[in-house]
């Protein structure tokens, strides 16, 4: 289950940026996920509860959004965006993929008190 090492990171970035800005709570997070990251939400929100407990981020919202991931075509040579595995390049219709996995998932937004 990556979701823990996920929420942990991402979780020591949402601290940072708190406590950097003294922040007394954290309300609320938004969560951009790739539509191909292979990250279940269900237990994203059940981790990052955990992970959140007895900190300053205890009961904050989390939201998650999904957006396309990038991709680069190795056959027509375009840039691409891809909403879900095993869909094909939009320029050429080729297989022949690489997809970008280094937005796998990023912290959007904190909202604080």
């Amino acid at each position: 289950m990556h979701e823990v090492a996920l929420c942990q990171s991402a979780f020591d970035i949402i601290e940072q940026h708190a406590k950097q800005n003294h922040a007394q709570r954290v309300t609320a997070v938004w969560l951009e996920l790739s539509s191909v990251s292979c990250i279940e939400e269900s237990a994203l929100h059940f981790c990052f509860d955990i992970i959140c407990r007895d900190t300053l981020a205890e009961g904050s919202k989390l939201h998650i959004m999904t957006v396309p991931a990038k991709a680069w075509c190795r056959d027509c040579q375009c840039a691409a965006k891809v909403t879900q595995f095993g869909t094909g390049c939009p320029h050429c219709g080729s297989q022949n993929l690489q997809i970008d996995s280094s937005d796998t998932m990023q912290v959007k937004q904190i909202e604080v008190e």
